[in-house]
């Protein structure tokens, strides 16, 4: 095991303006915003992160100062506030009141959450009718509510509060008290409404434990030992990571999660750029049970929960393999002291499989892997980049952890969902992902192509009906970009220079390859459809602006939709030959099944991002043997 604490330097300290923030320039940030007089003793901090720097200073080399961004709620009067400290001048340089915003649910929302429910006679009461008395061992778990325009909804900060029995096992997540649900105002501590159905069904007292001693152990395998008696064949040198010809940047964002800066791909004695920026951007989990207590269970939980901030330690040998290194990363916290987060991010090596063979020729191929996982509620998530040595930068997601479940009565048929255990059912659901990839593909001056395959119609141009030709489309403007993938025509989308021609005449390019991926079933009016509008097309493309970064907008929590993607596009803004911005949305339609039960195991959805015409011959010919 190899032990990495990538801390920045202390702010006075000159650093590569897209460091993360240190602990002690988080310190010094949160100093500034309290002396300032803004906040008042109810708030919390949502965010504190890096203010990121223009791009245009960035990839010019010019000086730009170390600032500090917040998100701050203030609970006493419902106000959400955005500012920005400059921690060389040690001030506030700008602070706004956003009216209506909601930012991410936090601990103190679970809290005041917790204690209204416990303080409403009907809690004691539907769990005394299902024989519950050891209250004590009731578990309040808080969901995003969203909106639905119901009455009491249009002003104040709510949750959604759901019931779990912990006096028969740790995994609580397996005993849901299923029918018991309470919209909550966190704001005035009062519950909304609260709703007590399926009586009937009986809460699960089975062992659902995940531990060795609960479930046996097979017997091992013979031992599988990866080793580098050399060390790691990358090097990490002023926050840039350096792997064979591939050059990167890496921060943890509390809510993104791994994000990839300035990368590029040494080629012939200089750095080519391919993308500045490269982060998912946001995700939404819609379950497809319409009834009282999971109709609004659609999180999305980038916006309204935060992945990086709910990354999860990583053990060499477990989470990632023997020879990772693993890297801490800081955050702040709700009081804006910063955390933390111990072996957050791995990165490592492994074997690539055959780079190419014909005959007694071959080459064998090596990848570099960089992710984390982050558990958020019931579910982990595991999200990886992979460096593969021809060029192809591959984005992989990872979905394991518990399903949320719900309890039926003996018999009954559940149209909306799967029964996986007695009594316990899992309600269809869907996950998606959708990216944000800035690309630089030889500088800022893209195009956006559709490539389509199609068959040649029947006649003398196709005699023998064997024929099918390549299509190339130029994507003008935004909502000319607004696209689906097609399996018919194994569409793919290029993003090219036009003004960089390779060594036989061609423009140089990447592709966006699709790999497996869904569509919502949510109808088109719905209201997580408004608010998810990026759901509605895969791929999108829009002209570069710093502050378009969260496809759901900033404020998904509570949002009544048209913000983001949506909002931005509608402007049908010119993209040829324009710095761009890809937004690409792959997704899960999750059928569970008993092997999903009690915990699930890995499935993976995952797209690349290829070299079309970037090279102009196979890029790892040579390879060494």
């Amino acid at each position: 095991m190899i032990a990495v604490v990538m801390a920045a330097a202390a702010w006075a300290q000159p650093v590569h303006p897209l460091t993360p923030l240190s602990a002690d320039e988080i310190r010094a940030a949160t100093r500034i915003f309290r002396d300032s007089g803004r906040l008042s003793p109810g708030a919390r901090f949502s965010e504190l992160k890096l203010a990121e720097p223009p791009k245009d200073a960035v990839l010019h080399g010019a000086a730009v100062p170390r600032q500090a961004r917040a998100a701050v709620y203030d609970y006493q009067a419902n106000r959400t506030f955005e500012g920005v400290a400059d921690l060389g001048a040690r001030q506030v340089v700008s602070w706004r009141e956003v009216p209506g915003a909601q930012p991410a649910i936090t601990g103190e929302d679970s809290n005041r959450a917790d204690q209204a429910m416990r303080a409403d006679p009907r809690f004691r009461k539907a769990l005394s009718e299902r024989g519950i008395r050891d209250i004590d061992n009731v578990y309040t778990v808080s969901w995003s509510a969203g909106y639905f325009g119901l009455p009491g909804t249009e002003e104040d900060r709510i949750v959604r509060a759901l019931l779990y029995y912990g006096g028969a096992g740790e995994n609580f997540y397996a005993h849901p008290i299923e029918g018991i649900s309470a919209h909550i105002d966190v704001t005035k501590k009062r519950v909304l409404d609260f709703t007590d159905i399926d009586r009937d069904a009986p809460v699960s007292r089975e062992n659902f434990e995940l531990t060795v001693e609960a479930n046996g152990s097979r017997p091992p395998l013979a031992p599988l030992v990866i080793t580098q008696p050399a060390g790691p064949a990358f090097r990490i040198e002023n926050g840039e990571v350096r792997w064979d010809r591939w050059r990167f940047r890496y921060a943890l964002d509390p809510r993104e999660g791994l994000v990839l800066y300035t990368v590029g791909i040494e080629d012939g004695g200089r750095v080519r750029s391919i993308l500045y920026r490269a982060s998912l951007s946001e995700m939404v989990v819609p379950y497809g049970d319409p009834t009282a207590a999971w109709f609004f269970r659609n999180s999305f939980d980038a916006g309204e929960l935060g992945l990086g901030a709910n990354a999860s330690p990583l053990r060499p040998g477990v989470d990632c393999p023997q020879n990772c290194t693993v890297m801490d990363a800081v955050v702040a916290g709700e009081n804006g002291a910063p955390e933390t987060l111990r072996r957050a991010v791995a990165i490592y090596e492994r074997d690539g499989g055959v780079a190419w063979k014909h005959g007694e020729n071959a080459r064998r191929a090596r990848e570099l892997v960089i992710g984390y996982l982050s558990q958020v509620g019931n579910y982990e998530y595991g999200f990886d980049w992979i460096f593969h040595q021809d060029g192809t930068l591959e984005s992989r997601v990872t979905l394991t952890g518990i399903m949320a479940v719900k309890g039926v009565a003996p018999g009954a048929h559940d149209p909306y969902a799967h029964t996986v255990a007695k009594n316990i059912v899992a309600p269809h659901h869907q996950h998606f992902f959708t990216f944000r990839l800035d690309f630089d593909i030889d500088g800022t001056a893209n195009r956006i192509v559709e490539v389509n395959s199609q068959a040649v119609p029947p006649g003398p141009q196709n005699p023998w009906g064997n024929a099918f030709a390549m299509r190339e489309t130029t994507l003008e403007n935004e909502r000319d970009a607004r696209r689906n993938l097609n399996l018919q025509t194994s569409r793919r989308w290029l993003v090219v220079n036009p003004a960089v021609k390779n060594a036989l005449g061609q423009p140089t390019a990447y592709a966006l390859v699709p790999g497996d991926n869904s569509v919502p079933f949510a109808q088109p009016d719905a209201w997580i459809r408004k608010r998810a509008g990026f759901l509605n097309y895969h791929f999108w493309a829009t002209p570069y602006r710093a502050e378009e970064r969260y496809a759901g907008g900033d404020y998904p929590n509570q949002s009544r939709g048209g913000d983001g993607l949506s909002k931005w596009t509608a402007a049908n803004r010119t993209i040829d030959n324009q710095d761009l911005v890809v937004w690409y949305t792959t997704g899960i339609t999750h059928n569970p099944r008993p092997e999903d039960w009690p915990v699930m195991p890995v499935q993976t959805v995952s797209f690349q991002l290829m070299p079309w015409g970037f090279f102009a011959r196979n890029p790892v010919m040579d390879l060494p043997r």
